[in-house]
């Protein structure tokens, strides 16, 4: 019947009979191993004896030119050896938690802030820090808030919106842009001069709880029209711009969607009253991570150049 197992949990094993074990190996005689560990030949002697004591076997035959790993030595020093390379990467990876090398930040984004800003700030991130993983996920910000006050997320990058001083959250601004009136390049619309001139044809706007479409109903209200009665809601990037380039449907977005995709076009119909302030929004009470704060840096960086 074979033995139980050993108990090497027991706290009798320690990290430095792992060293001292290992380092014989290595240099081939106690006498080498002490002067590698900087430690006297008693201390190393003593060691490996309370090692084996330990397991209770030889893990070495000594000999007259140094020592030689028996058949259980052999089997231990590797997994010291594998035990030591685990304590290493672990110490790796705590320090590039700590500069920010690695690690994992999560995005709440909203409407039509992945169109630039966001990809250009992950390329300059990747390619300084191919540690990190960045989670992108997309919604409302009425979505998004929960997500970011119970840390499922570390912020929220998008359009600005009102946050009540109670409300536990903080913004950064990054910057500003127009919101304009688009459609797909050669759009009988094209020649429009009024908000009344593009009710007849079909519209894509944001969805009810989004500070975007407030705006846009008060533009209607103002102008003394109700919204258009063909129309979708969505605030998905991709459909809209499929939508906007195979219809003739007309949407409001950001400018920079418009000046980086040479198939949707400003219609010449104005909305002045509407701009969109872009930025962050992040828990007031809780500190960013480090990856956290370098992803926050560098959309501080790319929000500078599209400024400039």
């Amino acid at each position: 019947m074979s033995s139980l197992p050993l108990n090497l949990l027991s706290g009798r094993l320690k990290l430095r009979h792992l060293v001292l074990v290992t380092s014989i190996a290595e240099q081939g005689s106690v006498l080498r191993a002490a002067e590698h560990l900087h430690l006297a030949q008693p201390a190393v002697t003593r060691g490996l004896r309370e090692l084996e004591d330990i397991l209770g076997v030889e893990l070495f035959v000594r000999g007259p030119r140094g020592v030689t790993p028996t058949l259980f030595g052999e089997a231990f020093i590797e997994h010291a050896r594998a035990v030591q390379a685990e304590l290493r990467r672990a110490g790796e990876r705590i320090a590039g938690l700590v500069d920010g090398a690695a690690g994992i930040v999560t995005i709440g984004t909203l409407l039509a802030a992945t169109n630039v800003l966001l990809p250009r700030s992950i390329a300059a991130l990747k390619a300084d820090r191919p540690g990190i993983t960045v989670v992108v996920r997309e919604g409302t910000f009425d979505s998004l808030v929960p997500q970011l006050v119970g840390g499922d997320i570390d912020l929220i990058l998008g359009r600005l919106n009102p946050i009540d001083d109670r409300s536990g959250l903080r913004q950064v601004p990054l910057y500003n842009e127009p919101v304009l009136l688009v459609a797909r390049s050669g759009h009988p619309a094209g020649r429009a001069r009024v908000l009344s001139d593009l009710l007849d044809y079909p519209w894509i706007l944001p969805l009810e709880q989004t500070s975007l479409r407030q705006e846009l109903e008060q533009v209607f209200h103002h102008e003394g029209l109700s919204l258009p009665r063909d129309r979708t809601e969505c605030t998905s990037i991709l459909t809209i711009r499929a939508l906007l380039v195979e219809t003739d449907m007309i949407a409001a977005l950001p400018a920079l969607f418009v000046r980086n995709d040479d198939r949707i076009v400003e219609l010449p119909v104005p909305l002045p009253s509407v701009r969109r302030s872009v930025g962050v929004t992040l828990p007031g009470a809780r500190a960013l991570t480090p990856s956290g704060k370098a992803m926050l840096s560098y959309l501080q960086r790319q929000a500078d150049r599209l400024h400039a």
